[in-house]
């Protein structure tokens, strides 16, 4: 049985990477500074694993502690705990930044070298491209994050590479960077997320910049099967793009969401916020290449299925609450 340790393996898409790595066989130790014994959030997103008994839950953050003990006898480390968020990255927050994503991962490096883990996969993002060329952006372009956070992730991938490039090392390393990943469990504070909640309750939600804005939106289990599969590929240190490959307008993906909720959608408009880029888009050749990697899921079907979760979820709220008050 393979072994693996994911760290922030109660957020996004660290949960549904467990969950994935349990249906292939392996045994997976997840590691989060939120414990779902406190945590509703990672409690609801721990949920479908937590009763597994090949997953082992260890609250403890990448920022402090011993880490190694974690990596001893793993054949993967799969590495997601970041600070995210491109707008709240600016200001006195930056040092929380440099912590998590720089120092933290840093840190795991170290504990990887130490106890000989043979591949380390690294959660990357598209926000190191900054604003693109106009062309699909490559693994080989020259990169210019935009954001403090992009920045951060940057720095990260770097260390990753040197770290995988040194003579004699033990660990491989693959930096995944993730295009804009949307489906059930989406972060709140993500575009997705804000546009079926303003759907399920009428409130208007902020918009920023004009909608034309667009994305390279992926779904969840086509970053997850890119992922798992980044975990054997043979390499020693890449830079690879998980995308959809297709680059789809802001707007289009609001009506899409109307239609499903059979609603407007309230909006408030504000302007563009800094970092904030007007269009990303992946080439995916070396994806293919070198992952074997196909996006499976059009936006369509992975929207109605963030829907649907997201709809269910609110009927469970709403039965809960009339029972308690009952």
């Amino acid at each position: 049985m393979e072994r693996a340790l994911i760290t922030g393996v109660a957020g996004f898409i660290g949960s549904h990477l467990a969950a994935g790595l349990l249906r292939q066989g392996w045994s997976v130790t997840g590691l989060d500074s939120r414990s779902p014994a406190s945590d509703p959030v990672a409690a609801e997103n721990l949920a479908a694993v937590g009763g597994d008994p090949r997953f082992h839950f260890v609250a403890a953050d990448v920022t402090g502690g011993d880490l190694a003990i974690f990596c001893e006898g793993v054949q993967a480390v799969f590495h997601l705990a970041a600070l995210a968020g491109v707008r709240r990255s600016w200001g006195d927050r930056f040092g929380d930044y440099l912590s998590c994503n720089v120092l933290g991962t840093q840190r795991l490096l170290e504990a990887c070298a130490a106890t000989d883990v043979p591949r380390l996969v690294f959660a990357s993002s598209s926000s190191a491209y900054g604003p693109g060329t106009g062309k699909p952006s490559r693994e080989d372009d020259p990169p210019l994050p935009l954001s403090p956070y992009g920045v951060s992730k940057l720095a990260a991938e770097r260390l990753c590479l040197a770290y995988a490039s040194q003579r004699g090392a033990a660990t491989s390393v693959v930096a995944l960077r993730y295009f804009t990943v949307y489906g059930p469990r989406q972060r709140p504070d993500m575009a997705f997320s804000r546009l079926m909640r303003a759907a399920l309750s009428g409130r208007a939600m902020s918009l920023y910049g004009t909608g034309a804005q667009r994305r390279d939106f992926t779904y969840v289990s086509d970053a997850v099967a890119a992922t798992i599969a980044a975990a054997t590929a043979d390499v020693r240190a890449e830079v690879v793009n998980v995308a959809s490959g297709r680059s789809v307008p802001l707007s289009d993906a609001r009506r899409a969401i109307a239609r499903l909720a059979g609603t407007d959608i309230p909006a408030q408009r504000r302007v563009a916020q800094p970092g904030d880029v007007e269009a990303t888009t992946a080439d995916l050749a070396k994806a293919s290449e070198l992952l074997g990697y196909q996006p499976a899921v059009e936006l369509e079907e992975g929207l109605r299925g963030q829907w649907e979760w997201l709809a269910a979820k609110d009927d469970q709220a709403a039965v809960a609450l009339t029972e308690a008050t009952a």
